[in-house]
């Protein structure tokens, strides 16, 4: 790897980290470049504008997902296992030590929702993408006999996608230490509806 990508990855390395605590509008070049002992120029030199630089995070944070949570998880058996392994691994990206402040899209989501523009197109293409692997992984449940007929997969997403939201309020904000015992019995829960 040439030093120009070894300082480019160093960069959203580092402002992933940023954007999960203070969202993609906290993302300041100059600070940036003071942690990362560059000068402005030069790291504003690697993206050419502060959006940029911002959908390349996003573009880092959607890697990462795919990488650790997503992959892993299709690795696994068809059906419940699946799904069991899609949800542990979704806990584990929402404090992993890369992402001091948690979910980066969670964190981003408040920010863009009603700002029209590139940034928030791709944040809801992305999130449409996970929710259409929940659905899909749910779709396949119910092919191998794992979850009901007549379950209607795309509220079975929805559900899922919500215990995430609680955990990441419940965990970060509230600093409810029954946070994850919680998450965990809504998720089990939702398997049992799943199944009648």
């Amino acid at each position: 790897m040439t030093k120009g990508r070894r300082t480019r990855s160093a960069i959203l390395e580092t402002a992933l980290a940023e954007a999960s605590t203070f969202g993609l509008a906290g993302i300041s070049i100059g600070g940036l470049a003071r942690k990362l002992e560059l000068s402005k120029s030069g790291l504003f030199a690697h993206f050419g504008s502060k959006e940029s630089l911002q959908l390349q995070i996003l573009a880092t944070a959607r890697d990462r997902f795919v990488e650790g949570v997503v992959a892993p998880a299709l690795r696994q058996p068809r059906g419940e296992p699946r799904i069991r392994a899609l949800f542990e691994r979704w806990l584990d990206w929402s404090r992993a030590s890369f992402l001091p402040g948690g979910c980066p899209f969670i964190a981003t989501a408040n920010e863009l929702d009603d700002v029209p523009g590139p940034l928030r197109d791709m944040l809801v293409d992305l999130q449409r993408d996970w929710l259409g692997t929940l659905s899909t992984a749910a779709r396949i449940a119910v092919e191998e006999g794992h979850l009901a007929a007549a379950l209607d997969v795309d509220q079975f997403a929805y559900d899922f996608y919500s215990l995430i939201l609680a955990y990441h309020h419940f965990h970060r904000l509230l600093e409810d230490p029954m946070t994850e015992a919680r998450c965990r019995r809504a998720f089990e829960l939702l398997l049992e509806r799943a199944r009648v």
